[in-house]
């Protein structure tokens, strides 16, 4: 079996408290893209731990601690499974802030139960993916939603970007999440990020705000760059997504996406529609 394993972006992105088992609460929307990697999964011989091959993009990892096998080590709890081969082709940048390894082990564990007849449904899947990663029951619902908690409490979100287009920028500098985090003072917020989401992305700028764009900006100037950029060249709303080192624009769907892909040279670049 074949899939498509999707990124998504974050817009506006608060920290909200730091809870008591060491995580953080935070506010978001996430919003899902095209970019994606692409897996493949078959049915391996023999008998032993199940078999990742990695190419395009290298994941930084052990194979057994990558998000893909754990996803299968994770599902192994709950029904009965075989041993099974990942091919996984990497083409979203790892450390980027948009969730690819997530998204990852949430495609895995929805193609290996359909694969294995395990017979779960979307909240059984969702439940496990929640013991992977905070990131990843978002990608089993892969709709825009509204997140809180760590980011795996959602609410359902009317918003539509349709007739957009998207330009992601990831100029090779990951942001390591923990520092991240350890670099922001958690704080509520008197303006609720649903009322603002709900205008024109032409009146975000200044308003949606991404809490880790101060701290990643001032240790990395490279990636604060790339967002001025992206909003000099007209995007309607310009940021960080997750903790970076990503930068994504919002553009009008005629933009000349192409003209604006050249102002980053050496860089990771890809350019699509929004649904």
């Amino acid at each position: 079996m074949i899939t498509f394993s999707n990124a998504k972006i974050n817009i506006g992105l608060h920290i909200t408290a730091k809870r008591a088992d060491g995580y953080h609460n935070i506010e978001t929307l996430f919003y899902p893209v095209r970019l994606a990697d692409i897996i493949e999964i078959l049915p391996a011989k023999g008998k032993g731990n199940h078999l990742l091959v990695n190419t395009g993009a290298t994941v930084d990892a052990d194979p057994s601690q990558n998000l893909c096998i754990k996803a299968l080590d994770a599902l192994d709890s709950f029904i009965e499974t075989r041993r099974l081969k990942i091919y996984l082709h990497k083409l979203v940048p790892q450390g980027a802030g948009l969730g690819g390894g997530s998204s990852n082990a949430a495609f895995v564990l929805m193609a290996a139960n359909r694969i294995l007849n395990g017979g779960l449904d979307k909240a059984g899947m969702v439940s496990i993916a929640g013991r992977i990663g905070s990131d990843c029951p978002f990608f089993i619902h892969n709709r825009p939603l509204f997140a809180h908690g760590r980011g795996d409490q959602f609410e359902p979100s009317e918003i539509s970007l349709a007739g957009c287009s998207i330009v992601i920028v990831f100029p090779g500098i990951p942001v390591n999440t923990a520092w991240a985090y350890a670099m922001v003072k958690p704080a509520e917020r008197k303006c609720q990020l649903r009322e603002v989401l709900s205008e024109d992305p032409e009146t975000w700028k200044g308003r949606v705000v991404n809490d880790f764009e101060v701290p990643v900006f001032r240790a990395h100037p490279e990636i604060g760059k790339v967002k001025r950029v992206l909003e000099d060249s007209g995007a309607l709303y310009a940021s960080l997504t997750g903790s970076g080192g990503a930068v994504y624009g919002i553009f009008p769907e005629k933009s000349n996406t192409r003209k604006i892909r050249g102002e980053f040279a050496g860089m990771f670049v890809w350019s699509g529609a929004l649904d």
